[in-house]
């Protein structure tokens, strides 16, 4: 293993769009969803820790969750879990993580990954990385990882990539970075997969600290100013503080835009590694196992019976589950809330609002 390779895990969203299950005291990334007996902040430790030291894994999240990664994650250090107070999207999440990690080692290459990614061709995803790791320290790219797409999906962020600027590392392709696009609608999509030249946005960043932080310092001024008065606060018990005035002051910014669609020095390695931002019940959906009529269940004791395309989801392990007679629901059961709805994201996504709008429901969220 590579002593200056580093990793850093951004943990702090809350995971709105997996309600009822994903609650705001306990999200999505310290849940086992795929109920394979990790959580999806346990499954990206274990990953990156196959290739990167251990100790050199660095933990963001919210500080709400500070003890929810101690319990999940114990062999992280102290000072290798970040708090943020206040969210702020994923721009100062990178700054606070190079100004604090430039003090441990500046000379560090690092890749920047969101805690809720699914991998299936692990030995192609670590290849890709560690290659992008090495091609990082030897260079000032700011290197991303783009998914070769498979469908027009509508949920993801794209690359379109300039194949003429283009470079073979360990037999993987990178490209320069022509553009970034948001998620497009179902008609760009279709467009997009059809030019070749569009890659899904996979969200995971590699790049050394002091490219990053060069290229932070030029984008972001308004942002870096905060976090660079805090070399001496670094490490020490003052940092808390230091941090909790810092993000008073921040602005709430992304690092795609913030950064990466405003430097020069956007590059993309190409890759087709079973990947999916599992962001959504449907997301889930399409990667679970299913049943022969198309039923997502994970229940204790169910008796499922003329039911097609559905999800059913009940923890309690003495409950029996009836299901009969009906097509595309989601059934979700916690202690508390029952949902029963069509099954689409922007069902989910509505209720949330109309639920945020009434009186005495936070407890529900």
């Amino acid at each position: 293993m590579n002593p200056n390779h580093y990793c850093i895990i951004m943990a702090g969203g809350i995971g709105s769009r997996f309600w009822p299950k994903s609650r705001q005291t306990r999200p999505k990334q310290f849940l086992d969803i795929l109920g394979v007996g990790r959580t999806f902040l346990q499954m990206t430790y274990d990953r990156y820790s196959s290739f990167i030291p251990a100790d050199h894994i660095l933990v963001v999240t919210a500080d709400r969750y500070r003890d929810l990664v101690r319990e999940q994650l114990p062999q992280i250090s102290e000072d290798h879990i970040l708090l943020e107070p206040y969210k702020r999207n994923t721009a100062p999440c990178v700054a606070y993580a190079t100004y604090k990690l430039y003090q441990e080692n500046p000379d560090a290459t690092v890749v920047v990954a969101p805690a809720d990614h699914l991998i299936i061709g692990e030995d192609a995803f670590r290849d890709t990385i560690i290659t992008a790791l090495e091609e990082a320290s030897q260079s000032d790219r700011l290197f991303t990882i783009g998914i070769e797409p498979t469908r027009p999906e509508t949920n993801y962020g794209y690359i379109q990539v300039n194949k003429a600027v283009s470079k073979k590392v360990n037999g993987i392709t990178s490209c320069q970075v022509k553009t970034f696009t948001e998620k497009p609608n179902a008609e760009l999509a279709k467009v997009f997969l059809e030019t070749g030249e569009f890659f899904w946005n996979s969200g995971m960043f590699i790049w050394s600290l002091k490219t990053i932080k060069d290229e932070l310092e030029r984008c972001l001024p308004e942002v870096t100013s905060l976090f660079k008065g805090g070399e001496e606060a670094y490490f020490t018990p003052q940092e808390k503080g230091f941090i909790q005035r810092v993000y008073e002051d921040c602005p709430a910014i992304s690092i795609d835009y913030g950064v990466m669609e405003k430097t020069q020095k956007a590059w993309v390695f190409l890759s087709d590694f079973g990947w999916s931002d599992l962001g959504t019940w449907e997301s889930v959906y399409e990667r679970s196992d299913r049943d022969a009529a198309g039923n997502m269940v994970s229940c204790a004791v169910p008796m499922v019976d003329e039911v097609n395309n559905s999800v059913i989801i009940c923890d309690d392990p003495d409950k029996l589950v009836v299901a009969r007679g009906f097509d595309n629901l989601m059934i979700i059961d916690m202690p508390d809330v029952l949902l029963v709805c069509h099954r689409d994201d922007r069902t989910v996504k509505d209720i949330l609002t109309d639920l945020t709008m009434k009186d005495k429901v936070d407890k529900y969220l």
